[in-house]
Parts: C-alpha cells; structure tokens; sequence
C-alpha cells in the first residue's frame, strides 16, 4: 500500500462572499442466525487504526461473507428475520464496529465490473437508530485512465462511490448479484471500508478571490459577477475569469503524509467535468471538511489511488475546495472522468442532485471556478473541443466533440451529475463566459 498526503484546503467562499453558498478491534455481529458462524474482522491492514490514534482517522476493512440459507442478513437489526437473500449475495449482518463516518466497498480487480446491487444501513452513534437500506453506486466511472501509470499501481482496486452517513457505530451490507441464468459471479475480494474521518483540525487558509473591476454587475445571474468582485470584463484584455476563493487542502486538514508523493500534471485543461458525489444532501456546510478528509481517505486508502480524484469540490453552500494537490492553476491529472482524465478537471459537488436543485450558489461557484480554470487555458465556456477518449464509453482512441463545460454523463455512460446539476450547465456556461468578459 502507498503511503499518501491528506490535502489542503484553499480557502472556500465564505457565506457573506457566496451570499450564504456546495484498531481493527473485534467486530461482533449483532444477529447470529441459525448455523451462522460469528464475523470478525480482517487483520488490521495499512489505515487501520487504533483506539489511541482515533484523532487521527483511519479505516476498518471488512470481508464480506456469503448470505445464503446458513448466514442470513439478520432482518431488523431489533430480531426480526428476513428471507434469506438470493442465491450468490454477499454482505455482513447487523454488525457492531468501532466509529466511521463514511463508507464504501472495494474489490481486487479495478477493471472488473461489480453486476449487481450494493446496499447498506447504518446504526447511529449517538441515537443507536438504523438507517433504511441505501443504494452505492457500483460504477468504476471516477476512476483513474486505463493505461495510465495510477491505474496500473498493483494496490489499486474497484470500488463503489462512497457514501457520507454520519457518526456511526454499526453497519449491515449486502450485494446481490443481477437476475441471470446462472446470476452473474461477484467481483473477487469484496470488502466494506468503514472510514473514520478523524477530528484533524483544518486551518481554513483561503486563497482569496481576484479580480478586474469594481462594478457588481445586475440581472438574474449576477451573482457569480458580484461574488468574482467586478462585472465580468476580461482581466487585462483576457478571457481569463477572476479567481474565485478557494479553500486549500491545509483548509479542510488534509493529511499530506496519505497521499504519494510528487504530482502528475498534464498540458491543458480543455474540459471541465462537472460531477456530483452521488451522497446525501443532509450534510451540514460545517461538516464538509470531514466528509472531504473521508472521501480522500478512501481514494487513496481503500481503492489505492495516489490522492483524492476530484480537482475541486463544491459544497451545497457554494464553498470551492481544492481536491487534488499539485497547485489550484496548474493542470493536475486527476481521476474523476475515466477515459477522459487527460487534459482536464473534475469539480465535484457534495450531494445527490438527480431530482434536487442545486440552487444559485451552486451555479455560481461553478460559474467562478470554470470561468478562472478555462480561462488559464484559453478555453471558452461556451466552446466545444475535439478530445481523444483513453477507454470507457468511447473505445480508446476515439475522437469526441465535448462541450468544455460537459457533464460526467458525456464522457461516460453515468446518470451523473444528476439530472436537475446537468440542467443548470447552460446558465453555468453562460455565466462563465460573461465573467472572462466574452
């Protein structure tokens, strides 16, 4: 296992600028069936932590075991049984862990798909209730380029999205294989990674905003041109937007010592990847900073990357991060778009927005960050350029005509970044392009 840096934080918007805007103890299942022997958890692996270092953070790495007639998954976690789950599902009962705050499962194979359903429910740590049953997102799509140096690391694994679930003591996992005659075999390795966060403080160190002009602009969309600090005209005859603020990884606590050393960057930034997380909205704006130190743990921890995989993350308040290290203007390579990681960005908004608005703060951190990392680069909202896709929903090789401002959905076959997010990419093209003054 690699050895990796948490990251620092540039400073995020604050709200008056945004307007108010995106140990390996032993684990003792709770239920024991029938026939089914007690689950203990995996030796301690890199990650691991123990009761001491619980400031620090770490992950507890569970194998998965099979569900069938002898090992059910317990039903309510209170005693009542369910059914026992289809033929192939594997998963852990109602099982008591130390404290997490995140989680995702992981299997050996990056390349190999997961065919079926993964879910879990958490037990609450300070209210002792479990949640109802949540869907993980079983797609490779946020992963590192086929062919690249990352993807090829012998610790890289596959893995889900990773969910925010809070403070919680207990979990319950399933994974049931899609119908088929025989049902397709499960990925090999299958693991749940419970990640504890930890209470590193962040320094809040904020790259502040630049930029031309003193005139906070009007209309429906002069949010962004207020916050950026001038209406939008051209910094110095340039179509280069103002440089929004910016929370550094030091910002959100990220441990520099996570992540591999060095940075990988790549020409240009022709494309700006507008993602969502796929987690629950119900985060608090002040909780960010953990939900971004467990997202980074799991991506360099559990599935081996060599540092988180968004570029940049925005919170439901409108607040940009810097995600991966390598310095917020330069062209850091990150693993946000598979197939398409090479010459360009990937900004995350923290949450789920297939039936949700985004709302104004959203659109105009957006707007601020494409409009500055475009304009860097010569790139215009509004404008589309030829890229070569590196694999993934266009084979290897092939040419593709993108927006520079395109959603996850366009370079991979993936709902995200949710429907009502994608919808808002023409006010967010638009806007950008007015704040490079075009």
């Amino acid at each position: 296992m690699r050895s990796f840096l948490p990251s620092s934080v540039i400073a995020s918007v604050s709200a008056s600028t945004l307007g108010a805007a995106c140990a390996a103890a032993l684990v003792v299942p709770l239920l024991f069936p029938a026939g089914a022997a007690a689950l203990t958890a995996s030796p301690p692996q890199d990650g691991h932590r123990s009761q001491a270092a619980a400031r620090a953070g770490g992950v507890q790495s569970l194998a998965l075991q099979p569900l069938d007639v002898g090992t059910r998954a317990g039903g309510d976690p209170a005693g009542t049984p369910e059914t026992a789950e289809p033929a192939g599902t594997q998963g852990l009962p109602a099982t008591d862990t130390e404290p997490f705050s995140l989680l995702g499962v992981i299997w050996d194979d990056p390349a190999a798909g997961l065919p079926g359903v993964v879910q879990v429910r958490t037990r609450a740590a300070d209210t002792g209730d479990w949640s109802a049953w949540t869907d993980l997102d079983p797609q490779s799509a946020h992963a590192p380029d086929p062919g690249s140096a990352e993807a090829g690391d012998a610790g890289v694994r596959g893995g889900t999205a990773p969910l925010w679930v809070g403070a919680s003591d207990g979990v319950r996992v399933r994974v049931v294989p899609h119908d088929g005659e025989p049902a397709p075999a499960l990925p090999a390795g299958l693991r749940l990674e419970l990640v504890d966060p930890g209470q590193r403080e962040g320094s809040g160190e904020t790259l502040p905003a630049t930029g031309p002009g003193t005139d906070a602009g009007t209309g429906p969309d002069a949010g962004a041109e207020a916050r950026a600090g001038g209406s939008g005209a051209a910094a110095a005859g340039k179509h280069e937007g103002p440089r929004p603020p910016i929370t550094i990884r030091s910002g959100w606590g990220a441990d520099e010592g996570l992540r591999e050393s060095g940075f990988v960057y790549t020409n240009s930034v022709k494309t700006a990847f507008v993602h969502h997380t796929a987690g629950s909205n119900s985060y608090t704006c002040s909780e960010v900073p953990s939900v971004l130190r467990g997202i980074y743990r799991y991506h360099v921890q559990s599935q081996g990357w060599r540092d988180v995989g968004y570029n940049f993350f925005v919170d439901k308040c409108g607040k940009i991060y810097e995600g991966r290290a390598g310095g917020v203007a330069e062209p850091v390579q990150g693993a946000h778009t598979y197939g398409f990681n090479h010459n360009s960005m990937g900004v995350a908004v923290l949450g789920t927005y297939s039936s949700k608005d985004p709302g104004r703060d959203v659109r105009d951190a957006l707007s601020l960050l494409t409009a500055w990392k475009l304009g860097l680069h010569d790139g215009n909202p509004q404008g589309t350029r030829n890229r070569t896709s590196g694999g993934g929903k266009y084979a290897a090789g092939t040419t593709v005509r993108m927006k520079n401002i395109s959603g996850h959905r366009d370079g991979y076959a993936t709902d995200c970044p949710g429907d009502e997010l994608y919808g808002d990419l023409g006010t967010v093209r638009s806007t950008a392009a007015r704040l490079q003054g075009r």
